[in-house]
């Protein structure tokens, strides 16, 4: 893995930023903190028996109903491989939200009783299983959080990104113009703007058509 480690080029993180400039306001709540026991579990063997350890109904229930009674949320998410699919126009409408929780499980799984009773929606970033969910909750906060207004320096970009138009991104470029032997395209130097975006809008449909041609039906 190659890391860019330049001070003079290093620029904080999407969610750093956000953060410090009040964007957004992130907190992490611990459930062992509202286990009933003086250990601190949160986890039991599942009924019927089977391999694996359940997360319990009481502490996500004393967690979630605390924050319920504090504020309004739009959501509370529960990150599953089992649920609806992590897409761009997914992110797009949670960026609209203006309170989530986000309830990272572990283990085999959570009680179902809180999936029933507490959770508004499901959410899947792949068809994978990890050990936890933190993971998928950190991309779920960093795919919505660079959407806010000042979570990142251009705004623009954003827009830009690859699937906010349903399919991927244009190749881009940047100086030398000539590297090893290598050119970029003569008509990325020409400063014809509508030239430009009709090559950008061709690459990104033939690199969609190529790559994921389930964006375009195909």
């Amino acid at each position: 893995m190659c890391r860019r480690s330049s001070n003079r080029f290093s620029r904080k993180a999407s969610l750093d930023r956000a953060r410090e400039k009040g964007v957004v306001e992130i907190y992490v709540h611990n459930l062992h903190d509202y286990a009933e026991d003086k250990y601190k579990h949160i986890d039991d063997t599942p009924f019927g028996g089977g391999a694996g350890m359940i997360i319990k109904c009481a502490p996500v229930f004393a967690c979630i109903e605390k924050l319920l009674a504090e504020r309004d949320y739009d959501h509370v998410i529960y990150a599953s491989p089992d649920g609806e699919m992590l897409d761009q126009n997914l992110a797009n409408g949670l960026s609209l939200a203006k309170n989530i929780i986000i309830l990272a499980g572990h283990y085999k799984g959570i009680d179902q009783r809180i999936r029933d009773i507490l959770i508004t929606k499901e959410i899947s970033i792949g068809d994978y299983v990890l050990s936890g969910g933190e993971l998928p909750a950190l991309v779920m906060v960093d795919s919505i959080v660079r959407l806010l207004p000042g979570a990142i320096g251009d705004a623009e970009s954003a827009l830009e990104d690859a699937f906010q138009q349903g399919i991927l991104d244009a190749p881009h470029y940047t100086r030398p113009a000539d590297f090893r032997g290598t050119k970029v395209p003569d008509v990325l130097l020409s400063g014809n703007h509508a030239e430009i975006r009709k090559w950008r809008e061709k690459q990104a449909l033939e690199k969609t058509r190529d790559r994921r041609p389930d964006l375009l039906g195909e």
